[in-house]
């Protein structure tokens, strides 16, 4: 979850949801219901710290002849929302690239919808080369990746608010004035799609849960790195936010960029060439770094469901490589899929559609687990260090009806009338996986998938490197 990438790739969607306000309070309202749904993840992955992780969770909380179904559930979502995650931030990469170029060259170089994905291509094998590193060098990648993000952030907030001088809107204009860009008739619907923005930039934060077989105490590490992040990563978005929301004199002219992304044209507009380019330089290392963060995390959740022969040519998938020890084969996969996917950057609504399926198949594979917690499962989690107590029932009823919530709005088109050029295709990868896999299920799975294995051998042999660090 890098902020500043974030806030980067995403500020589309709240400038035509609503202008200023869409940017402002469509970020800060669904960051109190995803930590409803942080707090409900973090009480699992305390009581049953393990890298299968969510799908692991809805084996265990679902009435036991439910229990393969709801793993088998859990799981391809959650791959399916990994995968797309990977490809849509190394698209929002590759936008980035291309705004540099375009703003390097005044302008008279403006690449297109090809080289943007010949630029991800690139991305992608770079980031296939660094998540079948070892599991050290990775570790102090991600280390320097959490200081650069936050130091990125905090030094674009402070350039805004400083370089603008007295160039800055109103408090009032920043915070309430209101602008429907969406081509949606009603303004409340036009609003909600701004929430896109805060759910999209705070995903993968169940990745404390899957490499919690690899740290030493678990119970107690895994639910403080999940709600730490969530609150950081919220807060710090909503401070930049703020500072973005100040700074923009004109929201249409934002929109109507030739760049990119619109947050390249503020920087130029606020910070001049110069400025702009030193600030987006960082920018494009910190959400580079989120993306082979978020390569490793979904490489390990295909290893983790490999490993129980869930996905075709698992055999393959679930090696692990005897000179690095990490799953190389199912790094490569996550890429070759990724790539598959960023075909969509030919379309005008690429990452909207890939924003949207990465979010749609995360958040239901975060909520399967928790509506298991509060239905069939209230009696059989034993709480670890981090519990809810007596309020995981409405903490987990509002983290459930939020993320269905939200499963409904990121599967309507941006606009009223849409063509095949601009429409949404998030539902179609996720239908398209659902099929899939509710076929699988019925002609074959259902016979022999059981849910989670003991891999005990492959599981030392994975997580001994780790434990040098």
């Amino acid at each position: 979850m890098a902020v500043n990438g974030g806030v980067s790739s995403t500020l589309s969607f709240g400038l035509a949801s609503g202008g200023h306000a869409g940017m402002v309070w469509g970020w800060f309202i669904p960051c109190l219901f995803i930590m409803c749904i942080a707090g409900s993840m973090a009480e699992l992955a305390s009581s049953m710290p393990t890298s299968a992780g969510l799908y692991y969770f809805s084996a265990k909380l679902a009435p036991e002849r439910y229990s393969a179904l709801a793993s088998w559930i859990t799981g391809w979502a959650n791959v399916t929302g990994q995968v797309t995650l990977v490809c849509s931030i190394d698209y929002t990469v590759a936008q980035m690239i291309t705004t540099a170029v375009a703003v390097s060259t005044d302008g008279t170089v403006i690449l297109g919808a090809g080289p943007t994905y010949g630029i991800l291509l690139a991305i992608l094998v770079v980031h296939g080369l660094m998540c079948s590193a070892a599991t050290k060098i990775l570790a102090r990648l991600n280390l320097f990746y959490g200081f650069l993000t936050a130091g990125a952030t905090v030094a674009a907030v402070v350039a805004l608010l400083v370089c603008s001088g007295g160039s800055k809107v109103s408090t009032r204009t920043a915070f309430t004035s209101f602008e429907n860009n969406t081509g949606w008739g009603n303004d409340g619907w036009a609003f909600l799609l701004a929430f896109a923005a805060p759910m999209w930039s705070l995903t993968g934060y169940d990745s404390a849960a899957h490499i919690s077989e690899e740290i030493s105490s678990a119970a107690r590490a895994a639910p403080i790195a999940i709600l730490v992040s969530v609150a950081a990563v919220g807060a710090m978005g909503w401070i930049l936010i703020i500072a973005v929301s100040f700074t923009t004199l004109s929201v249409p002219a934002l929109l109507e960029t030739d760049l990119s992304l619109p947050m390249g044209q503020l920087l130029l507009d606020v910070l001049g060439k110069r400025g702009m380019l030193a600030v987006w330089s960082f920018t494009i290392i910190a959400q580079f770094l989120c993306g082979a963060a978020q390569g490793v995390d979904a490489s390990r959740v295909v290893f983790a469901f490999a490993r129980d022969n869930a996905l075709p040519g698992s055999r393959w998938w679930k090696r692990v490589n005897k000179y690095t020890q990490t799953p190389v084969n199912a790094v490569w996969l996550v890429i070759a899929l990724s790539a598959l996917c960023g075909l969509l950057g030919f379309s005008a609504t690429a990452f909207s559609s890939l924003a949207g399926a990465s979010v749609i198949g995360l958040y239901t594979s975060y909520a399967t687990p928790i509506f298991l917690r509060i239905t069939s499962g209230r009696n059989k989690l034993v709480p670890g260090p981090f519990s809810l107590g007596r309020w995981y029932m409405p903490v987990g009823a509002i983290a459930v009806a939020w993320v269905s919530f939200i499963v409904v709005l990121l599967c309507f088109p941006p606009s009223q009338t849409t063509t095949a050029a601009d429409m949404n295709y998030a539902p179609a990868i996720i239908l398209g996986v659902f099929v899939f896999a509710a076929s699988s299920w019925a002609v074959s799975a259902r016979k022999w998938f059981v849910g989670p294995l003991p891999n005990i051998d492959v599981d030392m042999c994975y997580s001994s490197e780790a434990k040098e660090m």
